[in-house]
């Protein structure tokens, strides 16, 4: 009975350290050794001269556009603001001297835009493709506490997935001819972690992050990289996050990250804090699906009852 005793428990131990490292030594590849030590190895100018960038005018979608600029990309801006695609476009232009395009698309509108997107980029060489462009809750919500709740339904799915598709759609064909090509796909650690009072939003971006994954193993080998990422908070207008720190950083930090990852990891937070974000509440929910839930509850409701109080304020504030 010792003998069978020890043999199975010495199993037990093998499959479980098996099973570790299956996922210790990826992680600290992806996260820590391959970003620092070697950097992606993609040449995104010769994937094509020009980059497009939804989303382009603001937070993570304005840093991705002046990163590939300074990679010596020009750039496509679209986004819904004419005035601050001008903006952008005019400052891109000053510091990285590339040319610049500006289309204006309201990605939660109809069909029409991407017919507008195709004609304005016809002939354009899109070797770079950013799907960026996003909508999020004011504040975190109950599913049936939504405000206007049929029409944010419907804005915040075409938005946040139609966009991916569509974008994917109009310029992974000439990607996959050319057999080169990079299309990253911004989606939200709130994909794959418990996510109560985000419930639509993150539902869109659970589509965007298995989008991107099943995306990238049909087209790997024509010679298109396909990446999803899944940042957690970035200080952005969208996150309503004021000042950056070390866990929620600037734009600008987050993107230079997140670009260094590119050929290493398929599906990354980009930015090593949020991985680690994300491991201790895959670690929670190991241990307890349960409590990993409720702890997200209560936190959300937390931030939720916050955000009412702030904005109370501001309304007395303006009233006075």
């Amino acid at each position: 009975m010792t003998n069978a005793y020890d043999i199975f428990s010495g199993v037990c131990v093998f499959v479980v350290s098996v099973q570790l490292l299956r996922k210790v030594f990826p992680w600290i590849y992806e996260n820590l050794l391959g970003p620092k030590l070697f950097g992606s190895g993609v040449k995104l100018r010769e994937m094509g001269s020009w980059a497009l960038v939804t989303g382009a005018t603001d937070g993570i979608g304005k840093a991705y556009a002046k990163a590939l600029a300074k990679k010596g990309l020009n750039v496509v801006l679209v986004s819904r603001t004419q005035s601050k695609l001008e903006n952008v476009a005019k400052e891109i232009e000053e510091e990285s001297k590339v040319s610049t395009k500006i289309i204006v698309a309201d990605f939660a509108s109809g069909p029409e835009i991407y017919e507008t997107i195709a004609k304005q980029t016809a002939g354009m060489e899109i070797g770079v493709l950013i799907n960026n462009v996003a909508m999020c809750y004011t504040s975190p919500e109950r599913f049936l506490q939504l405000p206007n709740q049929e029409k944010f339904i419907n804005d915040l799915v075409s938005c946040n997935i139609f966009s991916v598709t569509r974008m994917c759609g109009l310029f992974l064909p000439r990607m996959a001819e050319r057999r080169k090509g990079v299309i990253i796909n911004i989606s939200s650690v709130s994909s794959v972690i418990p996510s109560p009072m985000l419930t639509i939003y993150a539902a869109t971006k659970a589509f965007v992050t298995k989008f991107s994954d099943d995306l990238a193993t049909e087209y790997g080998k024509q010679g298109v990289l396909v990446q999803s990422i899944l940042p957690g908070p970035v200080a952005t207008n969208m996150s309503q996050i004021q000042k950056s720190s070390w866990l929620a950083c600037s734009p600008k930090t987050f993107v230079g990250n997140a670009l260094r990852t590119l050929a290493i990891a398929r599906q990354t937070t980009g930015y090593y804090p949020h991985s680690l974000l994300k491991l201790s509440m895959d670690i929670l929910d190991f241990l307890s699906p349960t409590v990993a839930r409720l702890a997200t509850l209560k936190g959300l409701e937390m931030a939720r009852a916050k955000a009412k109080q702030q904005a109370a304020e501001n309304k007395t504030n303006t009233i006075k």
